[in-house]
């Protein structure tokens, strides 16, 4: 049988009993963490490898710093900072760095540096160091030794979401809030999918920038704009939230950098649900993405890679694919190259066809289509042996080249542009 994961968020209602031995082993994190990373270090200047998890496991499971946390926290703490050397290793970027430690500076009025501090990290525990008491909706997460007081686990009475059950549970995060000054658990979940495919239709789904997704069906193009990301980005990154300083961004900063974060957070998790929602009432079967990896292997100039940077691609694909799995629909990643260059409507390629970025006009058939929506639907048809085209029955003025568009509103999540009221079509 088919499962997924999910990750509910929980608030912690008895947060002042618990709020101590959280932050100690938040600390306790951050100082393995900083324990590691020398280590790290160290190594890769003697001998001029980084040293993978197992050999960090081995050598620090003897630390004092180690038992700060349950041991298997403690091998995921290293295991984040591996992937991170191993991300920065492999990385062609010149900008990257490798991690840093975990510390933050206080200063006083005249810029001198009072004392230094470990931030709160993430503490997540995994099935060993969990036990869960469904009936009176608590947790138990087994303390590191250093933190023994007469009790070996924390006791968090949690409340869930609304209409959220928490089963199977896989991992527990603690995570520090800095929004709301308070801890509060991120609660992995593993489910069995029993959702049979809705019918056969085959979509398709172009990834891009300026349009984060198009959607092709077999009798519809959807269009989803990313104007308000773009207006976010803009309206948060203003000269008066750049108050970065010499001991790091102001609290002004940080507010705005959190704040523009959840936005995008909260904005890819609707688009993705909203196209799976969408494919549901359409009876599609087989979700098609094209896969827009190795793009970013290129230099696209200044404004164009700093673009690039900031294409959240793959976490979209990733929200895609495991909401559709939940409905039982299969996702299939395709490579997107090509897709751009040919006519959905009678397969001529020819690079030279996008006149413009959102205008695609072929020169053998004469068919004039929105630029994405023709990818859109090259990656729709890519699977199959036998197809009708989008719009093939009068391409030049249909759907292909006027497809919906899907706008976002905070509060409404995504309608069509011509939905003001509460009145119009869904």
């Amino acid at each position: 049988m088919t499962t997924t994961r999910r990750t509910h968020v929980c608030c912690i209602q008895n947060h002042s009993q618990v709020v101590d031995a959280l932050d100690r082993h938040g600390w306790s994190a951050s100082k393995l963490w900083n324990v590691a990373n020398y280590y790290a270090r160290e190594r890769w200047g003697e001998t001029g490898e980084i040293p993978d998890e197992d050999e960090l496991k081995n050598e620090l499971k003897t630390h004092s710093k180690y038992n700060g946390l349950h041991s298997q926290s403690s091998q995921n703490v290293l295991e984040e900072l591996s992937e991170a050397f191993s991300s920065w290793y492999g990385s062609d970027d010149d900008r990257d760095n490798p991690p840093g430690y975990r510390k933050e500076n206080y200063y006083d009025v005249h810029g001198n540096r009072v004392h230094e501090e470990h931030p709160r990290s993430t503490v997540t525990w995994k099935t060993n160091g969990i036990r869960h008491d469904d009936k009176h909706d608590r947790l138990r997460l087994s303390k590191g030794a250093n933190h023994k007081d007469g009790r070996d686990f924390i006791l968090c009475e949690y409340e869930t979401p609304p209409e959220v059950e928490l089963e199977t549970i896989q991992q527990v995060r603690a995570v520090w809030n800095s929004g709301k000054q308070r801890w509060e658990l991120h609660v992995v979940c593993q489910y069995d999918i029993t959702a049979e495919s809705p019918r056969e239709n085959v979509a398709g789904v172009d990834l891009g920038i300026c349009n984060p997704a198009v959607v092709a069906f077999p009798d519809e193009a959807l269009l989803y704009p990313g104007n308000r990301l773009r207006e976010d980005k803009h309206y948060f990154q203003r000269e008066e939230y750049q108050t970065e300083g010499t001991h790091g961004p102001s609290k002004k900063a940080q507010w705005a950098r959190e704040k523009l974060s959840r936005r995008k957070d909260h904005f890819l998790h609707a688009l993705s649900k909203d196209i799976v929602e969408r494919c549901v009432e359409h009876g599609v079967g087989t979700l098609v993405v094209g896969d827009p990896s190795g793009v970013d292997e290129s230099d696209w100039g200044r404004h164009g890679n700093k673009r690039l940077d900031n294409w959240a691609y793959k976490r979209v694909m990733n929200l895609i694919d495991y909401k559709a799995r939940e409905h039982g629909i299969e996702v299939e990643m395709r490579d997107e190259r090509g897709t751009s260059s040919s006519c959905s409507v009678c397969g001529y390629e020819d690079s030279d066809s996008r006149v413009e970025r959102g205008l695609w006009k072929c020169d053998r058939c004469g068919v004039v289509v929105h630029g994405d929506v023709n990818g859109a639907d090259n990656i729709r048809q890519e699977p199959l042996t036998v197809t009708r085209p989008l719009g093939s029955d009068d391409s030049g003025n249909g759907c292909l080249a006027q497809p919906r568009v899907i706008q976002f509103d905070r509060t409404r999540g995504f309608q069509p542009r011509d939905a003001r009221t509460d009145t119009a079509k869904p």
